[in-house]
């Protein structure tokens, strides 16, 4: 368990840095990470699910949610606090989920991922307020919450439960082919599919509500 802990922390001060930079500095460094990111999701999607119907949905959902993510990257002037807030709600909710469930326990969410408990949900939502308030008082994100309001609220929430959807949805494929992990790309946290299942739902949601001025025209 040690051992395993110990390589996560690696792994995510070595690969946290470059993410992060090839995101803030766009154009082709954005685009091979996407790409690259794409093909492994692909290829560990494709060992999962051995059922061609499901196979050849999943194939076109995540090809619209990489999608998704290049056009929010690069939608407006904005697109790089669009992408901090999105990641921001979507990491802090996934750590809070999981703090919140190991410490306070309780009941079961769902058998689809016995994991999942009712107190992790609540920690999810709690905890991805808190970081992007946190962020808004610090003034790193200037556009998208510039006036924190009820509409900046609801979508954290919004954000936070298809993300949460989205974990669940994975758990269930992995749960039914009796594996831990997608792969084993990344030392001490499995498949990148593991890392990023919230977000493979969450992007392409973010984008329509973001393409379609759905989240500035009730500000």
């Amino acid at each position: 368990m040690k051992t395993e802990f110990s390589k996560r922390i690696v792994s995510s001060i070595i690969l946290l840095p470059i993410v992060i930079y090839s995101i803030m500095k766009g154009a082709v460094l954005f685009n091979l990470l996407l790409i690259f990111s794409f093909l492994i999701v692909l290829y560990e999607w494709h060992n999962l699910e051995k059922r061609n119907y499901f196979k050849i949905i999943g194939i076109f959902f995540i090809f619209f949610s990489f999608f998704s993510f290049y056009k929010i990257r690069n939608i407006s002037d904005s697109s790089l606090d669009n992408i901090i807030l999105l990641l921001t709600i979507c990491i802090s909710t996934d750590i809070g989920g999981y703090a919140f469930g190991k410490i306070l326990k309780g009941p079961k969410l769902t058998k689809i991922s016995p994991n999942k408990t009712i107190s992790g949900v609540i920690g999810s939502y709690i905890f991805s307020i808190i970081t992007v308030l946190i962020i808004f008082h610090s003034n790193f994100i200037y556009d998208q919450l510039e006036n924190f309001n009820l509409v900046n609220f609801m979508y954290i929430l919004v954000i936070s439960t298809i993300s949460q959807i989205g974990d669940i949805v994975i758990s269930y494929f992995k749960r039914l082919s009796n594996v831990k992990n997608t792969g084993n790309v990344l030392p001490g946290h499995g498949g990148l599919l593991d890392r990023i299942d919230g977000m493979i739902f969450v992007f392409p949601i973010s984008y329509l509500i973001l393409n379609l001025n759905i989240y500035h025209y009730f500000q």
